[in-house]
This record gives structure tokens, sequence and C-alpha cells, in this order.
């Protein structure tokens, strides 16, 4: 799966390298998953959305993407607290409906959507259900509320920041005690610990390195967690320590 978005500025380069790639290794559009996302300065529907999602299939170099998430709750053009934002949200999801009917995204998702965000969303009853929610998730922070509710309707919670913060170099959380000493008796790397955590919850993982060696161990997670484990791990949650961005301020 590529993870992609316009705010990211990727989106170029991943047609490049599919441009290389695919033939190579004998691949066509449909052997590879995409997602991209809608950028919050583009909320609103209409044309502006809707030149949007087109401008991010031009520079993908595809007729289509697999999911199409909206990046955040929030407009860019409004302040945080003002409540425009959930007729902004409504409108955005109004036209990427359209979009959806019209083929060029397979799945219509969100981002960053706390459970009030959703329940607005479905509200709005244009027939499409988010079929997935990208959040930050790690044993750090994790939200059973929202957990529970996308179980309820069927929302697949994708975690970002799964092993903890937005660079290389916040590495707290792969230090943690509790992740070291886990790793060390299930012969497995912090990293894969954290990985396998959110899998055994049914949470989706999009795990990113540049590294070889760690792509490699990033797919060798065919082991279990102990529930005493995965109880320790989730208890490491208690003081709520966010990486990124905080959607609860979104009216």
């Amino acid at each position: 799966m590529f993870d992609t978005a316009s705010v990211y500025g990727n989106e170029v380069h991943i047609k490049n390298a599919f441009s290389v790639l695919l033939p190579k290794y004998g691949l066509e559009r449909e052997d590879i998953f995409i997602t991209t996302k809608l950028s919050p300065s583009d909320h609103g529907g209409g044309e502006l959305t809707e030149k949007a999602c087109q401008q991010s299939l031009d520079n993908l170099g595809v007729d289509y993407v697999d999911l199409y998430l909206i990046h955040f709750p929030g407009s860019a053009k409004i302040p945080a607290d003002d409540k425009r934002n959930r007729e902004m949200r409504e409108m955005t999801w109004s036209k990427l409906t359209e979009l959806y009917d019209d083929g060029r995204m397979n799945a219509l998702g969100v981002s960053n959507f706390t459970i009030r965000h959703l329940k607005d969303l479905m509200k709005c009853n244009h027939g499409v259900v988010p079929a997935v929610n990208q959040v930050e998730w790690h044993p750090y922070y994790h939200q059973n509320s929202l957990y529970k509710y996308c179980k309820a309707n069927d929302i697949v919670l994708q975690a970002y920041c799964s092993l903890g913060g937005t660079s290389a170099s916040n590495t707290a959380l792969l230090n943690d005690p509790v992740v070291v000493r886990t790793a060390k008796k299930l012969e497995a790397t912090p990293a894969q610990i954290l990985l396998v955590w959110a899998l055994q919850q049914d949470i989706a993982i999009i795990p990113k390195s540049i590294t070889p060696e760690r792509i490699k161990e990033n797919f060798s997670l065919n082991f279990k967690i102990p529930d005493e484990d995965m109880k320790a791990l989730q208890q490491l949650g208690e003081n709520n320590v966010k990486y990124a961005w905080d959607p609860s301020i979104i009216a």
C-alpha cells in the first residue's frame, strides 16, 4: 500500500517511481493499493474539492485511487472552533460521494476524525459510510471509545505514528521499558512489538521505513503477544502522550 497525501507533497514522486518500477516487475495498476488525502485547504465541496481530487489523480498518474481520505476534520480557511467546520465537512463529503459514484476512488474515508466528527458525517446521509478512519494510535495514545464506535459502525481504524512520534528522533516509545522487556521476551524488536500490538486489535498499520532491513522486519509479524503483555502495553496510554495534531479542538 502507498500512503500519500496532497500535503505530503509526495504524489508526483510516487508517480515517477511507478513509471519505472511497475514495468520492471511486470505489475499493473490493479496490483497496487494507493491512498491519498484531501488537504484541509480544499474543504467546502463543489469545484474546489473536485479540482483538488483530480489534481491528486493527475499527480499520481492514475484514473482512480483505492482509498481517498479527508485528511483532517477542520478547514484551513477558518478557525478551529468555528462551527462552520461542520458545514464544510458535510459539503466536502457530499462532493466526494459524487466523485466516488463517478469512479474516481474505490473507497472513501477520513483521517483524524473524533466520534463527534464521525457522527456528524453519518447524519449527512449521503449513502456512503467512511470505510476507514486513519488516526494516531500507539500504546501511549489510544482511544477506546473511538475504537468501539468504529467497530460498531464497520469503520476500519488505521494507525499512523504506530512507533510513537512523527519523526525518527521520537524514540521514547521504542525505548520504553515495557516495550523493550516484551521484545526481549518474545525475541522480537521493539518496533515489531508495537506493530503486532495494533494488529492484534484488528487495527490496520502503515509503518514507514527507508531501510531494507527494517522493511523486512515490518513484514515479519507472525507471532502473538500474550494477554498479560498486551495489558501492560495498553496501560502505557494512561498519560495520553500525543505526538501529532489534535482534532478534538475542531468544531
